[in-house]
């Protein structure tokens, strides 16, 4: 149901102007009678979804250094019932929004105002985000205009595209920009091949297979938000038989996608969907394939071969709409057909696709070693 309520306001422009004008006026004076608690911290990660990302990584660092213990961190989710060991609320509920217009620290990857706008003057708002846009997002998007980050105090960039997306997308101050990288992709840029190893290790990886992790992007709904399902044109059948003796893939659907539809797992398949931690599936692969999701720019921190299996191009980026084309900025283009990826895959040149994927990342992630210190000290001060 809640998931329903989102896709309404999302897609229903009089209900959203509605939802923020009254419920952002209810906020802005109850948070009068709300004093901010100067040591209070507030976490969300995936709109309350996930204890991962960003704002996770803050949280650890916070944990393992002394002079951050006198702070009380709370996190918001979906089912905060799964998270004993952490101080949490229910996202979305009277609690949360009371916990918000206490805490003097906001820190999220997503949103904390949920579309609102209460945040108070003394409060202090960092924002990572949660991926380098390829496509369009925000007030980019057609008939969206409602996003509005002039309140932040902070906002993550990882290089100049950043910069340009959010200053449209989003009418971000540039001032407000904190010119780090997210600190999620920090443990990408200082992995090793001994990290590498130990991850194929902890994963049960057969030592004499290569890696393949496969990321489709989301999928917007097609049944008006109630579920977000994929069913990608697959046959992993024939990817074993050309593949198999060779590689293992690590299936990961987006973190927003309900189901996954017409795919059976096994030793070759294997379901990396509910794995929390995607950057030690990414430090484990050799190779990955994904379309149009933002993963393409954290793995190329890696330096290794990204392939862009697009089997819905023309529809899907018609709808949604891109920064620039797939074909003339990815380490190379894009495959129509499973034939054609398989057949990539199979005559790699390997050193040759890990520079190309490095001329990639260097015109798009251009920040990330001490992100992670520069965000905590960003908000919490030296």
């Amino acid at each position: 149901m809640r998931d329903r309520l989102i896709y309404i306001l999302k897609h229903n422009k009089f209900i959203q102007k509605l939802y923020v004008v009254i419920m952002g006026f209810v906020f802005r004076i109850w948070g009068m009678f709300q004093k901010t608690d100067e040591k209070l911290v507030l976490f969300v990660s995936f709109m309350g979804k996930n204890f991962n990302d960003s704002p996770k990584v803050m949280y650890d660092y916070m944990q393992s250094h002394p002079g951050y213990k006198k702070y009380r961190c709370v996190w918001a989710f979906e089912h905060p019932e799964s998270f004993s060991e952490l101080e949490t609320v229910r996202i979305d509920t009277p609690a949360y929004f009371k916990t918000a217009l206490k805490a003097k620290y906001w820190i999220t990857n997503t949103n904390i105002e949920r579309g609102l706008k209460f945040k108070k003057i003394d409060q202090v708002y960092l924002n990572t985000w949660h991926g380098i846009a390829l496509k369009y997002i925000g007030n980019d998007c057609p008939g969206r205009k409602d996003y509005n980050f002039d309140t932040l105090d902070y906002l993550v960039v990882s290089g100049d595209h950043d910069e340009r997306v959010f200053k449209s997308a989003f009418n971000a101050k540039s001032s407000s920009y904190l010119r780090c990288g997210m600190p999620r992709n920090e443990e990408l840029w200082l992995a090793d091949d001994n990290a590498k190893a130990q991850m194929r290790k902890e994963l049960g990886i057969p030592e004499d297979k290569k890696v393949i992790l496969y990321a489709p992007t989301w999928r917007e709904s097609t049944d008006g938000g109630k579920t977000y399902a994929i069913k990608p044109p697959i046959h992993f059948d024939k990817w074993k038989k050309e593949l198999g003796d060779e590689y293992v893939v690590l299936f990961r659907a987006h973190h927003q996608t309900t189901k996954v539809l017409g795919v059976e797992y096994n030793d070759f398949i294997r379901n990396a969907s509910d794995y929390l931690a995607v950057n030690d599936l990414m430090i484990a692969a050799d190779i990955l394939i994904t379309d149009y999701s933002a993963i393409a720019f954290d793995y190329s921190i890696l330096c290794r071969p990204i392939f862009c299996y697009a089997y819905d191009y023309d529809s899907y980026l018609a709808e949604r709409g891109t920064y620039f084309a797939v074909d003339e900025k990815y380490p190379n283009k894009s495959c129509r057909t499973e034939t054609e990826l398989l057949q990539r895959i199979k005559a790699v040149d390997y050193q040759a696709e890990c520079l190309n994927t490095k001329r990639f990342r260097d015109e798009f992630v251009q920040y990330g070693v001490g992100a992670t210190e520069a965000c905590v000290k960003a908000v919490f001060g030296e």
